[in-house]
Parts: C-alpha cells; structure tokens; sequence
C-alpha cells in the first residue's frame, strides 16, 4: 500500500500536536449559534496540553469582542489567543511603511484597531494620502468607502485584502465575504491586492508567533482557504464536515486541498484516526473498501460512515483518471450524505 494524504493517528490529535490553530466561523460557531461540539472538544484538547488559538479570516470584530462572544457560547477565551486577519493585515504593513503612516481602513472597529496597534493611524478618506488601503469584512460596508478605497489605490497606495474568502457562512446561510467586496476596489483600479488571510501565510505566522508552537495542526472547514494555508506552510490539518466544505468537494479537492485528518466536527480534536490504505485507485478505511473505475467511485463494505468517506478519498486521490463530479452521489448517497 501507498502512503495516502489523509494520515492515521494512534493516538489523539492534541497530544500529537503542540497547538491548535482553530478556524471560528463552520468550525467553533455558525452565525450566531456554537457548533456542538466545540465547547467539550475545545475545553478537552487544553486539559490535555494542546494550545488553542482562535485564527480567523473575519476582521470585523477585535479581539476581545470575539473572545467574549466564545465565552458566552461556553468556549472560554482571551483577546490573546484570538488571532484576525486584521492583526496579520496591520502587521503586514507596518513592517513595509513607518509609524504613524495613515493607512485607509475599508472595513470595521476591529480593522481599526488592528492598525492603531500596529502604530499605524486610520482614516477614512483618500485626500489624507494613505500609504496603503487595507480593506476587511464589514456588514456595514457601503460605497462610500469602497470608493475612497479605490480612489487611494489608484493614486498609489499600497492595497492589502485581510482575506479573500469569496463566501462566509453565516445565520442566513453562505453569504458574500471579503474576497467577493475586494474585487470592487481590484477592478476598479487594475491592482491586485496583497492578502494576510488564509491560505497566504501572514495570517498563520501570526497564530505560531502567538502560541508558540513548533508543531501546529491546523484546523478548519474550508479547503481554499484553511486546507491551502496549512499546505501552503507545511503543516498537518484536520477538515471538520461542520461548515461549508461537503463530502462532493473533498473527493473532487486537488493536492494542496487535501486535508491530513478528517472529523465530523472539533470533536475530531481528541479521537484516534484510522489507517487509511490507497493503491492505484483503490481505498480502504475500516470495513470500507473504494474503487475508482471509468470516472466512477464504488464502494463496498460497511461500519462507520466516516470511514467510508476516508475510503472514498484514497480512492478518488489516487486514482490515475479524474473522477465525475456527476457520478459521485451513488456512493456519497451510501454513506447517507
């Protein structure tokens, strides 16, 4: 059998890992509501040594109003373990311009502040000159500004995204994020933005820098942002089935979109992880066994459904053809998804 991405764990994660860098949004909470799992999972993974930072790609709120919000949804929290977009963005251009630098913040309080942290001053408007447009998830986010925004960029300034999430998943279902509102100001101006956010490693950088740690295991829900960025600095992730990413979209995901571990949700923090077998288009995972055949999967066997899926990968990621995306709800409908 051939090594696979998807890693077996003879022991549970946090006491493989050092730290946690935990996506917020499909993997602790969706919109307003925690996801189940995480408070227990979370308070787990800490008794038993792990570090946990709370990384993520929304800028919109700071830090300590995103660790109070954690608290209230029964996952304790500081302002120090929760790393943003935003701080990774004010970073970003606080090693390139000098204190006290105006910098046009498009986005909201917790971009701000990001940058007055930083040493760097906000404002508003493109007469002030900025050294740089740093825009960030807003929901309050009106034209005005994106005008500003680009009026500044196409003068000159330097243009930082925090993050280029296309959608956001939030109370109302997936929404628009950042990356879709930053192409406003890109278009309009002919400039593409330098990004922070995840998968680019300014925004993880932050959360080793935070934690300390030497060995991190990243985990999140999604594949182009969370997945990517653990590649991206060659680190192990684990993809939880909480948020938006489904399991049509991990068969189909390329290298650098694979995770090293799968969970159903933060749960997966604390459990062992099976050895997961792949050989030329064939899988094997528990009492599951995959096949990829003529641009189709089958699947055979029984147990838990999890497993099936982790069969199903092997399979589809080493298979020398590509698979139908039309062909795969056979098997996925096996499994009950």
């Amino acid at each position: 059998m051939t090594a696979v991405p998807l890693k077996a764990a003879d022991q549970p994660l946090h006491a493989s890992y050092d730290a946690a860098l935990l996506d917020l949004d499909g993997v602790v909470y969706i919109g307003g509501r925690v996801v189940p799992a995480a408070p227990e999972a979370v308070e787990k993974a800490q008794a038993g040594g792990m570090k946990v930072a709370f990384v993520t790609n929304n800028a919109s709120r700071t830090p300590a109003a995103i660790a109070e919000r954690l608290t209230r949804m029964g996952v304790p929290a500081t302002a120090a373990q929760v790393v943003t977009s935003a701080q990774a963005a004010a970073r970003l251009v606080a090693e390139r311009f000098p204190a006290g630098s105006a910098v046009l913040a498009v986005g909201d309080t917790g971009l701000r502040q990001a940058l007055r942290r930083h040493g760097l001053r906000p404002v508003t408007v493109a007469a002030e000159r900025p050294v740089a447009v740093v825009q960030g998830y807003s929901p309050r986010l009106g034209h005005d500004l994106l005008v500003e925004g680009a009026l500044a960029v196409m003068a000159g300034a330097l243009f930082v995204l925090t993050n280029a999430d296309r959608t956001a998943p939030l109370d109302r279902g997936v929404q628009p994020g950042n990356g879709s509102f930053g192409r406003v100001i890109a278009q309009a101006s002919g400039t593409k933005p330098l990004v922070a956010g995840k998968p680019e490693r300014p925004l993880h950088e932050e959360g080793v820098r935070r934690t300390g740690a030497a060995d991190p295991l990243v985990v999140g829900d999604r594949l182009d942002t969370d997945i990517e960025g653990a590649t991206n600095r060659g680190a192990d992730s684990l993809l939880v089935l909480s948020g938006v990413t489904t399991p049509a979209e991990l068969l189909l995901a390329g290298p650098r979109h694979r995770p090293s571990y799968l969970a159903y949700d933060l749960g997966g923090l604390n459990l062992l992880h099976p050895r997961t077998d792949a050989e030329a288009g064939r899988g094997r995972c528990g009492g599951w066994t995959a096949l990829a055949r003529a641009g189709r999967l089958e699947l055979t066997g029984g147990g838990d459904r999890l497993d099936g899926l982790r069969a199903l990968c092997a399979a589809a990621w080493s298979t020398a053809e590509p698979v139908d995306q039309a062909r795969l709800r056979e098997p996925l409908a096996q499994l009950g998804w």
